[in-house]
């Protein structure tokens, strides 16, 4: 039987794509590099334990005081690691990868739910994106992008995406046809039948579709290392090279520490959102009773959001006095550990010269 040149019709079109539409890859890599140097800055701008503290808050207004006070807890034993900066490049690399699948995956996933040509046409291309092995999927983003983190960010996107799309699906037709009856008959658009109705009754599946799609991000991180994306995963990837197992196990932790605060996060959000969600709350917090009830306990929205502004007031505010200083320092503080750099024949260093 003759061979079925099908590597080399991928490779034509690979190639075809490179050479023609060079310009929209460059677009694409410098939008996902810009939204992921933005986040990144954000996060690491703070001084870590007030970000811990902010991110611990978040947790208890979601989950409740025991996961607040987990979150914290497992925060500092990463601070204490010294990967702070790597985890969080790593939820920089999560956010922009779950943020961009988000916005492809429900509206194709309402599109899906409407009509059942688009979902028989999505289900083998789904199909395909989350069986093929993730590290594929770095070759062609290879060439299109560069290294660095937009090809791992794209890479993730791809792999990422097919819960998104099918747990959206999922929930709008799982919805009661009685109800979108009922909204129909009392001559409701078939628009704010989705809006009203139909999404809101979903909300709890797509979260949880969203859910799974920060895990497979998460996922992806060590093959996104292996491109040169910034990171925990490049971490693990330099303790597999070099046999390190002690670095390996910490950016292990440090990843395992950010998916169950993810998980819970989403968990949690969901169930505020959610009508059917937050009635279970209202119980459970009726229900409870003893020591169970203070560790339950969930401060209010408005309380929590207070608590978070406070907080990144004075991250914001440390921030600028931290880089106040460093400016105040540049001149006097790096004098002969600069950079190496000619004054006619003499070789000086940089902050010497400067001076």
């Amino acid at each position: 039987m003759p061979r079925l040149p099908f590597g080399e019709w991928v490779d034509s079109g690979v190639d075809w794509l490179q050479n023609n539409l060079a310009w929209l890859f460059d677009a694409i890599s410098a939008v996902v590099k810009g939204l992921d140097t933005g986040i990144n800055a954000v996060l690491t701008a703070p001084e870590p334990l007030l970000l811990a503290g902010i991110f611990a808050v978040i947790a208890w207004w979601l989950r409740g005081l025991l996961a607040g006070a987990l979150s914290f807890v497992g925060f500092g034993l990463i601070i204490s690691m010294e990967l702070w900066d790597d985890a969080m490049a790593t939820l920089s690399l999560v956010l922009v990868a779950t943020l961009v699948a988000i916005v492809l995956s429900v509206p194709l996933g309402i599109w899906a739910a409407r009509s059942r040509t688009v979902s028989a046409v999505l289900r083998p291309a789904l199909d395909f994106m989350q069986t093929m092995p993730g590290m594929v999927y770095l070759l062609p983003a290879v060439i299109f992008f560069g290294l660095g983190a937009a090809p791992g960010i794209v890479a993730t996107i791809i792999f990422a995406m097919p819960p998104g799309v099918r747990m959206t699906e999922l929930g709008i037709r799982q919805v009661d046809k009685e109800l979108v009856e009922a909204a129909e008959a009392f001559g409701t658009t078939p628009r704010n039948t989705l809006l009203r109705v139909q999404l809101p009754l979903a909300l709890s599946t797509i979260m949880a579709g969203v859910n799974q799609v920060i895990m497979l991000g998460l996922s992806m991180v060590v093959i996104a290392g292996m491109v040169g994306a910034a990171g925990l995963g490049s971490s693990v990837y330099e303790g597999i090279s070099q046999l390190n197992i002690g670095l390996g196990f910490e950016a292990g932790v440090s990843i395992v520490i950010l998916a169950i605060y993810l998980d819970r996060l989403t968990s949690g959000l969901g169930q505020q959102v959610s009508p059917v969600g937050r009635r279970a709350i209202a119980k459970a917090r009726a229900s409870a009773a003893g020591g169970k009830k203070i560790w339950s306990y969930r401060p209010q929205t408005a309380v929590a959001m207070v608590g978070v502004v406070v907080l990144a007031l004075i991250a914001g505010g440390m921030g600028a006095l931290g880089s106040s200083d460093n400016e105040a320092q540049a001149d006097s503080g790096n004098v002969g550990q600069g950079r190496e750099i000619n004054v006619g024949y003499i070789p000086w260093d940089e902050g010497i010269a400067s001076t």
